[in-house]
């Protein structure tokens, strides 16, 4: 019996890296995942790839998406989308757990109808995430 890769038991052949990332439902989009190939987010085998990087059963995915590194063995091979419970199965997660909310820094909000940062605001903002010299 075919899966939906259309191989028998779904381990056999070749995939586009940033179409698995999308399929296994590492990232919302494919436009997404190919982005974060095309940064440098994304290493296969410890090497960065490109999204037309061929993938197969057995090796290491990081991704570096939404500000949290994950670490995914390729278990099964997949070419279309899936639900939820059955992307689980094609990978098997090495990732660190995330931080826990209380720990994250708190986005800064500003009062309403305050109108635009003023120049200082905005630097001393930029200074407050790291941005900037």
């Amino acid at each position: 019996m075919a899966d939906e890769a259309g191989t028998p038991g779904g381990t056999e052949g070749t995939v586009r890296v940033d179409s698995w990332i999308w399929s296994v439902r590492l990232t919302k989009t494919r436009s997404q995942a190919a982005a974060a190939c095309r940064a440098g987010h994304v290493r296969v085998n410890g090497e960065r790839v490109k999204p037309a990087h061929a993938l197969k059963a057995g090796d290491q995915v990081r991704l570096f998406h939404a500000g949290r590194e994950r670490i995914v063995t390729v278990s099964r091979i997949i070419r279309k989308r899936v639900g939820a419970p059955a992307a689980v199965q094609c990978y098997v997660d090495h990732s660190p757990p995330p931080p826990p909310r209380e720990l994250t820094a708190p986005m800064g909000v500003r009062d309403r109808g305050t109108g635009r940062p003023t120049k200082r605001e905005r630097r001393d903002m930029d200074r407050l995430h790291g941005r900037g010299a």
